[in-house]
């Protein structure tokens, strides 16, 4: 992003026609952690508001090696096939010097990246959950005010951030794969309580009976979890993102998920989830203008040498930093 004066009006009307140098512009700006870009970047989701809302948003995650993103190229040539537009954000990695992403996933994902019905962007996540919440969920309003169907959030697979984006997300999808340990423990790592449609991957050459095998462990598990209840039970499929094999049936199950929600259910969740990143929102900016303080820096000199000797306690020093902010404020 250049130096030069940017037009959020004019950018936004060049997103909604479908510009796609343009949707990249706005991506990129909506991502910055620039003043003068976050000021803009505000002004651009204004006017993008009313052209927002309309897509399936979907996060998919998964244990390493699951083939993630080989499932969202199966998934996304799928959809494109069927005359839909598919905008993919995946959260990568961070470096840790310059905060960009470090993979390249349109390399990993050639057909898809040439569809001309399809989008693929690397979501950076600047290094914390923050960054996460403000670059990624600001960048799917940005692919919907751009006309595409179908946004997916792929994430890395790490932790955390799973949670991050089931916040902004309709329906979260869990990619695992046969042999990935106790399927009762997965439960209590806590990845598949955020779930809501469960694939067991790989189902393919002579994986496809103990790929089954695995599926219907997890399926027990999970009405185990879920019984008395009357939510949604995550239903646990088997399929092949490298054949192409029931990929079909698993987004059948995340429309079904959808529907069971309901137009009034979806709402709800929707404004729930504006309230989350309002919040991961104030606590990235309180960081961001924390870091930015003159005087929180020297006072952050001054407690590190404190801290280093023993002659200050943690919360004295949280409390010096604080009261340099307040004071850099006033």
């Amino acid at each position: 992003m250049t130096r030069r004066t940017v037009d959020p009006a004019a950018l936004a009307e060049r997103v909604v026609a479908g510009d796609r140098a343009s949707l990249a512009r706005a991506i990129t700006l909506v991502e910055s952690r620039r003043a003068d870009h976050r000021a803009a970047a505000r002004e651009l989701l204004a006017v993008l508001g009313p052209q927002t809302g309309g897509a399936v948003r979907v996060g998919i995650s998964g244990v390493p090696g699951v083939g993630k993103s080989t499932f969202v190229e199966a998934l996304g040539t799928h959809l494109t096939a069927k005359g839909q537009r598919v905008g993919v954000l995946a959260v990568d990695p961070s470096s840790a010097r310059t905060g960009g992403s470090v993979l390249g996933d349109k390399t990993r994902m050639p057909a898809l990246a040439a569809d001309p019905r399809a989008y693929i962007r690397p979501s950076p996540s600047a290094g914390t959950l923050g960054g996460v919440a403000r670059a990624t969920a600001q960048a799917l309003l940005v692919l919907e005010a751009a006309g595409y169907d179908v946004v997916l959030v792929e994430t890395v697979g790490v932790g955390q951030s799973e949670v991050t984006v089931s916040q902004m997300v309709d329906t979260f999808l869990f990619l695992t794969l046969a042999r990935t340990g106790d399927q009762l423990q997965g439960i209590k790592k806590g990845i598949l309580e955020i779930a809501d449609v469960v694939a067991v991957n790989k189902a393919d050459g002579d994986r496809v009976t103990e790929a089954r095998a695995a599926a219907k462990e997890l399926a027990g598990a999970l009405r185990i979890v879920y019984a008395g209840t009357h939510t949604w039970v995550p239903p646990v499929l088997t399929c092949s993102a490298l054949e192409g094999t029931d990929v079909d049936t698993v987004w059948s199950r995340v429309l079904r998920h959808r529907a069971f929600l309901g137009d009034r259910g979806l709402a709800d969740k929707r404004t729930a989830q504006q309230l989350d990143l309002m919040w991961n929102l104030v606590h990235d900016e309180l960081e961001h203008r924390l870091r930015a303080s003159r005087a929180v820096a020297e006072a952050a000199a001054e407690v590190r040498d404190g801290l280093r000797s023993g002659e200050m306690t943690a919360p004295a020093a949280a409390d010096r930093i604080l009261a340099a902010y307040d004071t850099d404020r006033s």
